[in-house]
């Protein structure tokens, strides 16, 4: 959250030595610390003490060889953060474009998407606008931007949340798959209540329920109970066990499009389908933030063409 060039962060002692004690506590060490905003070592001192006696805790444990905050300095902390995130939002949304992406990037998202799409975008990102810092959280579970202070969640399905705001980045479908192998043994359904009678690899997704497959066909939305030998809540494994002719999947139209060109599965029931949009989802405070909709922008972009694109079924 920090941003060493606002002008308000510049002219007030109060946010400078704020800014600093983040530094010192990013950093562990006054020297660095110092380094990175060009203040001198002695001069680092000084505004500690004066911080500490401004606050009435002490902030830091010293010795020869290392820093480390205090149980009150980790209380302090917290509250630097968010009083410089304030301010850096207020900037952002009084400037608007005059200023250059910086500060720190906190992003979720599922595993696959993370591993092989938002991971080496983010990579990309970080050349175009070096004052950024990124960190990328790959979870099994939808966060809570507010609660787990995240400022971007990636997701596939719907997002329900009244608070959160869903930026649509690509329009994306899941489909229902199978190894022509298990196609050969059990043969292909011909209906949707006909899985019921198959082996259905389960996948438990961030945005699905487990074991209830909910899918648009000719005649509308349609709901089937399907059971099989095998789940698991990586989607890596259950498309491999799916290879292996295992069973049949629904799964993202990008996270299967490699396995149907290449033969090791075929889609099955083509008239059926889940719609399952890809989207970016915000606080709705966050709508001002020029690092934000920077990344949004990026993430668009690449995530619809180029190398790391999501990749759609014909």
């Amino acid at each position: 959250m920090e941003n060493q060039n606002s002008p308000l962060v510049n002219n007030d002692p109060f946010l400078r030595d704020l800014l600093l004690f983040s530094a010192i506590a990013k950093r562990a060490s006054f020297v660095a610390a110092g380094a990175e905003l060009g203040i001198s070592p002695a001069h680092v001192s000084k505004r500690v003490a004066a911080l500490e006696d401004t606050l009435g805790c002490k902030l830091f444990n010293r010795t020869t060889r290392r820093v480390s905050i205090t149980s009150d300095g980790e209380v302090m902390l917290a509250w630097a953060q968010t009083i410089l995130g304030n301010v850096n939002e207020m900037l952002e949304t009084s400037l608007g474009d005059r200023l250059e992406p910086r500060g720190t990037l906190r992003i979720s998202t599922s595993h696959r998407l993370g591993r092989f799409h938002i991971a080496p975008i983010l990579a990309l990102l970080r050349k175009r606008y070096p004052k950024l810092e990124v960190w990328l959280e790959l979870v099994d579970r939808r966060t809570d931007l507010i609660a787990e202070n995240f400022d971007i969640d990636i997701r596939v399905g719907e997002v329900s949340e009244q608070n959160l705001i869903a930026h649509t980045i690509t329009q994306s479908q899941r489909i229902l798959c199978a190894a022509p192998r298990y196609l050969e043994e059990k043969g292909s359904p011909s209906t949707l209540s006909e899985l019921t009678l198959h082996d259905c690899l389960l996948f438990r997704g961030r945005d699905q329920s487990f074991g209830v497959w909910r899918l648009e066909g000719p005649g509308g939305v349609e709901t089937v109970k399907v059971t099989g030998p095998m789940a698991s809540n990586h989607s890596d494994v259950v498309r491999e066990w799916a290879h292996e002719g295992f069973g049949i999947i629904m799964a993202s139209t990008w996270d299967v499009a490699p396995s149907l060109e290449e033969g090791k599965l075929v889609q099955i029931l083509p008239a059926y389908r889940q719609i399952a949009n890809v989207s970016a989802v915000t606080t709705i405070r966050a709508s001002g933030s020029v690092k934000i909709n920077a990344c949004l922008e990026f993430l668009s972009a690449h995530l619809n063409q180029g190398k790391y694109a999501l990749k759609s079924v014909r």
